[in-house]
């Protein structure tokens, strides 16, 4: 599995701020919805429900929100960049800034599992991190994500 097969260009965003948890959540449906053509009111619930059984701030400044939905084929991601950062309740306390949301079928066990991996595997770089950081593009943070995986399996 690759990035690249998860992650559109399009699903690539620059957020000014986001009000809070919940109003990120609300933001990241709101994306999928228009990119992968998912039902908001399903995506944003999932998302809370999740949520809800533990935060999923992983620490450094990252979080890994992720949902299971009906109707939905394959694992699909959005990525959100902010440029405030915001409590996310994460491991480490330190605020999010870094945000890949992955949305799978509901029956995708392993599928599930092996984009979840390979997204935390990918941004547990502090390199990667500095660089999406340091660049306010979505077509380039888009080009960083999926060119460090590529260089990483070379």
């Amino acid at each position: 599995m690759r990035l690249s097969e998860i992650l559109v260009p399009g699903a690539v965003k620059i957020l000014p701020r986001a009000s809070s948890k919940k109003r990120l959540l609300c933001d990241l449906a709101e994306i999928a919805k228009s990119v992968h053509g998912l039902e908001y009111d399903a995506t944003f619930s999932a998302l809370q429900d999740r949520e809800a059984l533990g935060p999923t701030g992983v620490g450094e400044g990252v979080a890994l929100p992720h949902a299971r939905l009906a109707g939905l084929d394959e694992v699909r991601g959005v990525f959100v960049k902010l440029e405030q950062p915001i409590d996310f309740s994460a491991m480490d306390r330190k605020p999010v800034d870094l945000i890949f949301a992955l949305f799978a079928p509901e029956g995708a066990g392993v599928a599930h599992l092996k984009a979840l991996a390979l997204v935390s595997r990918t941004l547990r770089d502090p390199g990667l991190c500095a660089k999406l950081r340091a660049n306010s593009e979505p077509a380039l943070l888009y080009t960083l994500l999926t060119e460090a995986q590529a260089s990483e399996a070379a």
